[in-house]
């Protein structure tokens, strides 16, 4: 087994690449042999000790993973060994193999590729969550999207479309032409006051804005919101390279929209982690996964979304797919495989 371990704070080199036996499978497991792991803007603040509920370090990042099944547990149907199934982990993905709970386990269609498939794990459930759970998007409706070249983003602006909205999405100029192709409206977020030209391209307000800045951004997304709109917060992007509390720029953003719910003006904010959806039981969080994870499997088939794979790399260069994301240069998922 390879693992590529995060030892504690330190630059991308910093990581660690250590070998050990291949894992066995406990009761209610499977063993997966990894395929694709991806790198999300959670390892990014974990190396800098700074995501909200990371554990101690050392540990193996890795928020999701595809991979086939090589081994079973006592109580587990055999008939999984073999499959490719993609998983929810937070931590542990960036290794060569995994143990899980085999309920965790989501069947990948056939006809994706494990890159493919990646893309769209925790990307997917995030984005299809915000939009359909939350924010309740429909046809005819505009939204706003920011970081929309952004792995989250980039899935989020597609199913928005898929969904029949308008959509504005903010990026650097870089990623304006790739945007235009998905059929979203670009803004240049460091051309000058995002929230002014918005209003010119949206002069009653947007129906949905979806926010993982953070700070004085989520304040100007609550007042870009037409009436009735909801603003979706997920994130503190903008605090990524602070220090002191790793809790304070979160617990920031869920006081505004308690205050905000408060307002009787009609409109609706949310702070969204996809973890939170654990307070309806176990069994009843995993169904919920299972489900919008299906969903968005069926959209990325059907072609209304694409995967959007901005680099694949082995796991032994997971300090370079780190500092490629960390650079904002990319457009998608930079994808990990054996």
């Amino acid at each position: 087994m390879t693992q590529v371990v995060l030892p504690g704070i330190v630059a991308p080199e910093g990581l660690e690449i250590r070998h050990g036996r291949v894992p066995q499978a406990g009761p209610g497991q499977v063993v997966v042999a990894m395929e694709a792991s991806g790198v999300s803007f959670a390892e990014q603040q974990m190396r800098r000790g700074r995501y909200y509920d990371q554990p101690p370090f050392p540990f193996v990042p890795g928020y999701d993973l595809v991979g086939r099944v090589i081994a079973t547990g006592a109580g587990v149907d055999p008939d999984l060994a073999g499959r490719r199934v993609a998983a929810l982990l937070k931590i542990g993905g960036w290794s060569s193999h995994v143990v899980i709970d085999a309920a965790d386990a989501v069947d990948v269609p056939e006809g994706l590729t494990a890159a493919e498939a990646e893309t769209v794990v925790v990307n997917g459930i995030t984005a299809w969550q915000m939009l359909h759970r939350r924010a309740r998007v429909r046809a005819g409706q505009t939204v706003l999207v920011h970081g929309a070249s952004g792995g989250v983003g980039s899935v989020l602006v597609q199913l928005a479309h898929a969904a029949g909205a308008a959509v504005i999405g903010t990026a650097s100029a870089r990623h304006h032409d790739a945007l235009r192709e998905l059929g979203v409206i670009p803004v240049d977020y460091r051309g000058g006051n995002v929230a002014d030209r918005v209003r010119e391209l949206a002069p009653g307000g947007v129906d949905a804005v979806f926010d993982h800045v953070g700070g004085r951004s989520v304040i100007d997304s609550w007042q870009l919101l037409a009436p009735g709109g909801t603003l979706v917060a997920y994130g503190s992007a903008s605090t990524r390279d602070d220090s002191g509390s790793k809790q304070w720029p979160v617990l920031k953003v869920l006081a505004r929209t308690w205050l905000w719910n408060a307002l009787p003006n009609g409109r609706h904010a949310y702070f969204y982690n996809i973890w939170a959806g654990r307070a309806l039981g176990r069994d009843r969080f995993r169904d919920r996964l299972r489900t919008d994870l299906t969903e968005v499997f069926g959209a990325l088939h059907r072609g209304e979304i694409t995967a959007r794979i901005a680099a694949r790399l082995p796991l032994a260069r997971a300090a370079e797919a780190l500092s490629l994301a960390e650079s904002g240069t990319v457009t998608g998922k930079i994808v990990l495989t054996p």
